[in-house]
C-alpha cells in the first residue's frame, strides 16, 4: 500500500504521541501539530482508514489504532516527483543468489521513478566494468521483457537471481540466452530460458560498500 508523504507524517505523529502519552491525539491536536484545519486532518484519516492503515472507534476522540506497523516500508510522496522504494534484497553480480526483502531507502528525487520500481543491493563484482560495485544499489524497473544488451535482473535455475546483460543468440545450432558479466574474470551464463524480473535504470552509490 502506498501512502503520501503527509499520511506517513501523520502515522508517525500518531505513533509517537501514543508512545509518549499512552493515548491517541484528538483531531484538534493533530491539526494543530501540522498547522492545518480539522477538516483536512479528517480527510487524511479517512483515506488512511480506507487503506486499512488505521482504525478509529466512532465517537471516541482518543481511539486511533495503527493497523499497519510497516507503513514506513512502502511510502510514496505525491505531487513532487520524489519516491520511497523498497530494497527487496541482495542481487548477485557473481554467483546467482536468492533475493529476499531486507530494508528500505528513501531515494527522494535522485532519478525519475514510479511505483513500478524497486531497489536491490549488489553483491559481487561481475558488473564492475560497467561501474557497478559491490554494495551499490541498482534501481530496477519492474518489467518482464528486455531488449538485447539491457542490464536485467534475471531469474535462472532454482529461482536464483543474478544481475547481467541479456543477449539472445544461438549456440550449437539452438537458441540460447547469454547473460553477460562485465568483468573478464567471469564467464557468461548460457541458459535455455530465463525469467526477466526487471531492467536496471539507475545505480546509487550513496553509502560505503556493504558487506553481507
Amino acid at each position: 500500500m502506498f501512502y503520501t508523504d503527509r499520511q506517513v507524517q501523520i502515522l508517525e505523529f500518531l505513533q509517537e504521541f501514543r508512545r509518549q502519552r499512552s493515548v491517541s491525539p484528538t483531531l484538534q491536536e493533530i491539526a494543530q501539530h501540522f498547522g492545518v484545519t480539522k477538516v483536512t486532518i479528517h480527510d487524511h484519516l479517512k483515506q488512511l482508514e480506507m487503506k486499512k492503515a488505521i482504525e478509529r472507534v466512532p465517537h471516541q476522540p482518543r481511539a486511533i489504532e495503527i493497523l499497519d506497523p510497516d507503513y514506513r516500508t512502502i511510502s510514496r510522496v505525491a505531487g513532487n516527483g520524489s519516491l520511497s522504494v523498497e530494497i527487496l534484497g541482495v542481487i548477485a553480480a557473481g554467483e546467482p543468489l536468492e533475493a529476499k526483502m531486507i530494508e528500505k531507502i528513501d531515494l527522494g528525487d535522485l532519478m525519475p521513478m514510479g511505483r513500478d520500481h524497486y531497489a536491490l543491493r549488489v553483491r559481487g563484482d561481475s558488473m564492475i566494468d560497467d561501474g557497478i560495485h559491490e554494495g551499490d544499489l541498482v534501481i530496477v524497473e519492474n518489467r518482464t521483457d528486455a531488449r538485447d544488451g539491457e542490464l536485467v535482473v534475471a531469474i535462472v535455475e532454482n529461482e536464483e537471481a543474478t544481475l547481467k546483460k541479456l543477449y539472445r543468440e544461438e549456440k550449437g545450432g539452438r537458441p540460447v540466452i547469454r547473460l553477460q558479466p562485465a568483468n573478464a574474470n567471469y564467464e557468461p551464463l548460457y541458459c535455455d530460458e530465463v525469467e526477466v524480473r526487471g531492467i536496471v535504470v539507475g545505480v546509487v552509490r550513496k553509502y560505503p560498500a556493504w558487506k553481507v
